[in-house]
């Protein structure tokens, strides 16, 4: 037996693979089983089309071996085997890939179609070097009765000698590191772990990957002693849930995998199963939580689904997969099309992502939008829960995304008392309605009582109830809808008056121009404009706005961002109906001091009406006593 060294690039990629290209540690048994897979795969190939292999699938298996003494872990498979040769080049060269050479030869001859075979870069075995000193490969070859030894205890080199074998097939057997300060290695040999990581990452290896699990029980004649003992079991799946048809799975097949997959006490609202065949192949499976996530909207929560490539987990969270506005779905993606990198970890950003990513978007929105039209029930259930990330969804990415989700999202009207889309409010409005009126608030009461609906409703024009600070920014990027724009109750262009009233409006303006100026004098900077209202029927007073900043926005951007003190371009409308409007008119021409007091007054009234804090409320409360003295 001869010493042989890698090739100084080998060396030089070999030192990359223990400290750079694998994240985890862990996933060195997901490369060693994934190997041992493909070498099953291989010999399962050749099975049909050579009668002298005399195995059938059910024959095959890959198995986990755990010698704690002796710190040695291996992994075994009665797959195809390596010859001395194929040691020399499939592990003495790294990045030689057996695998893919097999693959490329087996369509060449068009022996078989569609070959999936995993692991076809030919790094993934040298990830063992990560928690092994020592790493030694036994194999025997299909049709030679001849097995090697292959052994290396890193970058020093390998060597490769004759040895005995009783069956085809090949064994990885691992000595494992000692534990350190920042490593502990012995996770790595103990059986619960294992078995974990293989449910983790290798649970659909579609052939049985088997162990010795630890258990115990009651000695015999003892009711209080427990001896240990091992049983061997079958720990992956094998076939995964997604690649069964919707007419072989019922409901509780499909909930309880998502149950035990996403750790959730409770059934999801909704699954979605997808087979897509075509330039990009893949199964999927999604899923729509039925309550909202703990975390959902803070910083901790990560989107994303389980990306699998031919049953092998490549990635726990793949974000790619997944737009914003639909961050709340769960599931898992698996296709053999996917372009991986060498470390099997990261994807590169291909057009096959791209591909199926967007092709999931358009299934989920079609999903939402049947439960919409064909559920009400169970789509305001799902709304409770996930509207506003549909919102969200509108007004991020200005607006790239608001053609695919303005018919999903709902507000409350004012003339049904519920939530309604925006196509059953435009299908319902009067001919001579020329926009969608909407008006902002804390919730539905606060909105009901704003003097600024009054008229409106009177008119018989339905309004839209804005209460999630994000619904005004949706109306801003939407602009309109079915060719009608938005328009807020606050809005100076209302225009709900006939020629006559704008007339009669006009002269009120007027005549009372000096007064409406000396009241704006008298706030000074708090408002732009002190104005006859046109909107106002019952109420005496409101506070509305001009310009692009709203006063619902103010409020959002001072609550988020205190130190910039925006503020909305406010206006202080009077009904020139209303008695309060005569006793102003009284007081202007006979007493400037209850004038000013009157003006201050009705200022922070119109406050509190819009929902906005007093400027003193110890000021306003020495105001209202000294009127009543």
């Amino acid at each position: 037996m001869s010493k042989k060294e890698f090739k100084a690039e080998s060396k030089r990629l070999l030192n990359l693979m223990i400290n750079s290209i694998y994240t985890h540690k862990e996933i060195f048994l997901r490369e060693i089983i994934s190997n041992a897979s493909d070498a099953v795969d291989k010999l399962c190939y050749l099975a049909l089309t050579d009668q002298g292999v005399g195995m059938s699938r059910e024959d095959f298996v890959i198995s986990i071996k755990v010698d704690k003494e002796n710190r040695l872990l291996t992994v075994s498979d009665n797959g195809i085997g390596m010859s001395s040769e194929e040691l020399e080049t499939n592990l003495g060269t790294i990045a030689q890939s057996g695998s893919l050479l097999f693959k490329n030869e087996m369509n060449a001859s068009d022996k078989v179609e569609d070959i999936d075979i995993i692991g076809q870069f030919g790094v993934g075995f040298y990830s063992a070097f990560m928690v092994s000193d020592q790493v030694t490969v036994i194999s025997r070859a299909y049709g030679s009765d001849k097995a090697y030894r292959w052994e290396s205890s890193g970058v020093d080199g390998y060597s490769i000698s004759e040895c005995s074998k009783d069956e085809v097939g090949t064994e990885v057997i691992m000595k494992i590191k000692e534990d350190s300060e920042d490593e502990k290695y012995s996770q790595f040999l103990e059986s619960y772990n294992l078995s974990s990581l293989i449910k983790k990452y290798s649970d659909y290896i579609r052939y049985p990957i088997k162990m010795d699990m630890e258990k115990s029980r009651l000695k015999e004649n003892s009711d209080k002693e427990y001896e240990s003992y091992f049983e061997t079991e079958t720990i992956n799946s094998m076939v995964p849930i997604w690649h069964r048809t919707a007419a072989e799975l019922s409901d509780e097949d499909y909930n309880s995998f998502y149950q035990d997959k996403f750790f959730d006490y409770e059934p999801p609202q909704k699954h979605i199963h997808i087979r897509a065949e075509g330039l990009v192949s893949y199964n999927a499976l999604l899923y729509i939580p039925a309550r909202t996530p703990f975390d959902y909207y803070t910083k901790e929560y990560e989107k994303g689904l389980q990306l699998y490539s031919s049953g092998v987990l490549i990635m726990e969270k793949c974000a790619e997969l997944l737009p914003e506005h639909f961050r709340f779905v769960k599931g898992v993606v698996d296709s053999q099309d996917l372009s991986l990198n060498i470390s099997r970890e990261m994807l590169q950003h291909d057009r096959q992502l791209k591909t199926i990513a967007n092709n999931i978007e358009k299934k989920i929105k079609s999903e939402l939008q049947k439960m919409l039209e064909n559920d009400r029930e169970a789509y305001e259930v799902f709304y409770a829960n996930f509207g506003r990330q549909l919102k969200y969804g509108i007004a991020n990415d200005y607006g790239r995304h608001k053609d695919l989700l303005a018919d999903l999202i709902l507000f409350y009207s004012s003339q049904e008392e519920k939530l309604v889309s925006l196509a059953e409010y435009a299908a319902r409005m009067p001919e001579e309605q020329t926009h969608i009126y909407y008006a902002c608030g804390e919730d539905i009461k606060r909105i009901d009582q704003l003097p600024q609906t009054e008229l409106l409703r009177d008119k018989g024009f339905e309004i839209l109830y804005f209460t999630d600070e994000v619904d005004e920014f949706v109306t801003q990027i939407l602009h309109k809808y079915e060719e009608k724009e938005f328009m807020s109750v606050n809005s100076n262009e209302l225009d709900l008056e006939n020629d006559e009233q704008k007339e009669e409006s006009q002269k009120q303006t007027e005549e009372n121009q000096d007064m409406l100026d000396a009241m704006q004098k008298l706030l000074e900077s708090r408002v732009k404009k002190v104005k006859i209202s046109k909107k106002l029927k019952s109420h005496p007073l409101c506070l509305s706005n001009e310009g692009m900043i709203s006063l619902e926005m103010e409020k959002y951007f001072n609550q988020v961002q205190p130190d910039n003190h925006m503020q909305a371009e406010r206006v202080l409308e009077l009904n020139p109906s209303h008695m309060v409007f005569n006793a102003l008119q009284n007081v202007y021409s006979a007493d400037k001091d209850k004038f000013r007091q009157y003006t201050e007054l009705l200022y922070q009234q119109a406050l509190l009406i819009a929902g906005f804090p007093l400027d003193d409320p110890t000021e306003f409360t020495r105001m209202v006593c000294d009127l009543m003295i």
